[in-house]
């Protein structure tokens, strides 16, 4: 059989690109997905990875890519990686056109992008034994926290329509897996929600020891994506140990009580 190829969403940084380098690493063929042609252009020529320039919240862009996919190869995995948070606020402050863009880049992308590709991914399991959809969502879809209503929303929407899909493919040899990371210290994400203030984006982490990282993620999608193919992690839930919680967060060293003097 020749290499089972993916597709990631995101590609252009954070867990997007350490999964296109995680992937690449246990030899699949990747082509990753973003907005950033220049991005794209540089990690392909490190990584041998394919590219391709899209848009997750235009149809025009996704049927683009589907059309591409088709015409370059097989394809057996969908990584869904795009998406972010846009603001802090409150409910009663939130802005309906931040909430709309959460809502495009992490539910209706997702949607556009299973409705596109599934046909390709069930002639990849058909040939090759099974196909795999993975999903990056968040711990913000299982637990609410405040200044959090926006992205809890659009993520636990995201979440439901993978966990709807994995029903509707049941019969099929198509897997559905989630990844729910906690925090994870990536360049963008944290900035990108707070408007670009790297103060603030920086004293999220402050203290923290050892918050995940992209590779961390990656390492687990490429564990997901790897395992036997009649072996479905429908959901991996993955967070620093200092993170016990959502709303539990150690800021200092993590040590054993009563070693303190040790």
């Amino acid at each position: 059989m020749a290499n089972r190829r993916a597709v990631v969403t995101g590609a252009s940084s954070g867990i997007g690109e350490a999964a296109v380098r995680a992937l690449r690493a246990t030899g699949w063929d990747v082509v990753g997905v973003a907005r950033r042609a220049d991005r794209l252009a540089a990690l392909e020529a490190e990584t041998g990875a394919g590219a391709f320039a899209a848009d997750l919240t235009s149809d025009a862009d996704v049927e683009a890519l589907a059309t591409f996919l088709a015409e370059t190869g097989p394809l057996h995995a969908l990584v869904h990686v795009a998406g972010g948070a846009r603001g802090t606020d409150r409910v009663e402050d939130g802005r309906v056109e931040d909430w709309q863009w959460m809502f495009e880049a992490n539910v209706l992308s997702a949607q556009r992008l299973v409705s596109a590709l599934l046909p390709q991914l069930r002639r990849g399991a058909a040939s090759d034994g099974h196909a795999d959809t993975l999903f990056v969502t968040s711990t913000a879809a299982q637990t609410a926290y405040a200044g959090g209503s926006g992205y809890n929303a659009a993520k636990a929407g995201e979440a439901m329509l993978a966990h709807a899909l994995r029903l509707e493919l049941n019969g099929e040899p198509i897997r559905v897996v989630e990844v729910a990371p906690g925090m994870v210290h990536t360049p963008e994400f944290t900035l990108n929600r707070l408007g670009g203030d790297s103060a603030a984006a920086e004293r999220v982490y402050d203290g923290v020891d050892n918050p995940l990282t992209a590779e961390d993620v990656a390492d687990v999608i490429a564990y997901a994506l790897n395992a036997p193919g009649h072996v479905n992690l429908d959901l991996i839930t993955m967070r620093p140990v200092a993170q016990s919680a959502q709303y539990l967060l150690a800021r200092g060293p993590l040590r054993p009580r009563g070693t303190e003097e040790l």
